[in-house]
């Protein structure tokens, strides 16, 4: 059976990737097969020969150069007044005069006026970002989402973070934007307890302005609850502030910054906290059989609309093998809701706000994901193929020329193609988006 590299890459990954654990990101080259338009994308995903046809894409196009991007508005600036309310970095770009205004801002720009041949313009842009996505493009930035380390004191479990000013690039072929992270990352590390830990949180503000920090959806002591002026005061550049509590409440949550937010979680000051149940045969892995456990950050201000701090193409794809069941935990830390639609098979949610919905668990394919929610999806992937899957407020995914912003794919591999793959010694494709360990 002779395969383009890349459906090598993609079908190898299931021989070599290691049960919830992220896989060591590898860059592979695109193969050369003829141009792909969007359509061709969203349709693609049979198995043709033993073979992804989908992979196809990764072949798109003649050496057409992508489309320049116009990143998002930047979030509302600081008022003044004050030294530690100065924004941190200078924004990126001019802020819109409101959210709904800023969906034009988002759109690649390259397409400023009428062509002679649109439709040609058209299909070789958006192949031209297509090939990216598929060549790798999210393997050759550094990733957020990385798993926070602790030590021990006593019986509580302790981490250290530092909180700074970052440059951050949404996608390769653009330069990076001031932004501020958690450990020099967005999504800040992440953070995963099991019911019942003690936790003990430093933060150690390396900004210029001041800052607090709120775990979303724990219920935390009241001067514990991160929010400056309220429960404590601001903590100043140079400063630290140490957040004590017993994790009580169990699934996916957030912590980010709720002082001067607006700004500050737009620019990525935001990440996951994960409290797994103290009775192992409730989590994910037990309950459901699942083998990957996968974070999902949106955000729609700095740098338009991203996944995990990243816009389409450097969108991380999700690769798993035919019969896997996966879980993907949905975090809006944006400004507007985004409705996420998965092509080619159905999402079953079984948690909103890391509660449990038990009888009230539903099927879908499209998922409204409001601001501050976190949603729980579990998916078989019993349909093989390369499935978009993208936020449904379609200005919010593809432009004039082509997908942008909040798209990514789940690839999901036939093991018998997989297997004469191991046999011709194709390398593993990488799957990078993180996962927790269940």
């Amino acid at each position: 059976m002779s395969l383009p590299p890349l459906a090598r890459t993609v079908y190898r990954a299931a021989m070599d990737r290691p049960t919830l654990t992220p896989i060591t990101p590898t860059t592979t080259p695109a193969s050369d097969n003829p141009e792909l338009s969007r359509r061709g994308f969203l349709r693609v995903g049979a198995l043709a020969g033993g073979g992804l046809a989908a992979v196809g894409l990764a072949a798109c196009a003649p050496g057409v150069a992508g489309p320049a991007w116009s990143f998002g508005p930047s979030a509302v600036p600081a008022a003044s007044g004050s030294p530690s309310s100065a924004p941190s970095a200078a924004p990126s770009s001019t802020p819109s005069a409101a959210p709904s205004d800023a969906h034009a801002s988002h759109e690649p720009s390259a397409s400023a006026g009428p062509s002679a041949s649109p439709a040609v313009d058209h299909d070789a842009n958006a192949a031209a970002v297509v090939k990216r996505f598929l060549g790798g493009e999210a393997t050759t930035l550094p990733m957020g989402n990385q798993p926070k380390d602790f030590r021990m004191d006593g019986d509580t479990k302790v981490f250290e973070f530092t909180i700074e000013e970052i440059q951050h690039q949404i996608d390769a072929q653009k330069d990076p934007v001031a932004a501020l992270g958690f450990d020099g990352m967005w999504p800040g590390p992440l953070v995963t307890v099991t019911e019942g830990d003690k936790v003990r949180a430093v933060f150690k503000n390396q900004m210029k302005e001041s800052t607090g920090i709120h775990f979303h959806g724990q219920r935390l002591p009241n001067a514990m609850d991160g929010v400056p002026h309220v429960t404590q005061d601001p903590i100043p550049p140079g400063a630290s502030f140490t957040y004590e509590f017993t994790a009580r409440t169990v699934g996916s949550h957030m912590y980010h910054s709720h002082h001067n937010a607006t700004d500050q979680v737009g620019r990525g000051l935001l990440g996951a906290f994960i409290v797994e149940p103290r009775d192992e045969a409730q989590r994910y892995a037990q309950k459901y059989g699942a083998t990957q456990d996968i974070v999902w950050i949106s955000n729609d201000t700095l740098g338009g609309f991203t996944i995990n701090g990243r816009g389409f193409p450097a969108t991380a794809p999700i690769v798993a093998q035919l019969g896997e069941t996966i879980v993907i935990r949905f975090m809006n830390e944006g400004i507007m809701m985004h409705p996420w639609h998965i092509h080619g098979m159905p999402m079953r949610i079984v948690a909103r706000d890391g509660y449990p919905l038990g009888g009230a668990e539903f099927t879908c394919d499209t998922l409204g994901v409001n601001p501050g929610e976190r949603w729980d999806a579990v998916i078989t992937c019993d349909e093989p193929g390369a499935w978009a899957f993208h936020c449904h407020i379609l200005p919010h995914a593809e432009g004039t020329d082509g997908m942008y912003g909040m798209v990514t794919a789940l690839v999901v591999q036939d093991a018998t193609a997989a297997a004469a793959l191991a046999v011709a010694g194709a390398p593993a494709f990488a799957c990078v988006i993180p996962s927790t360990s269940a």
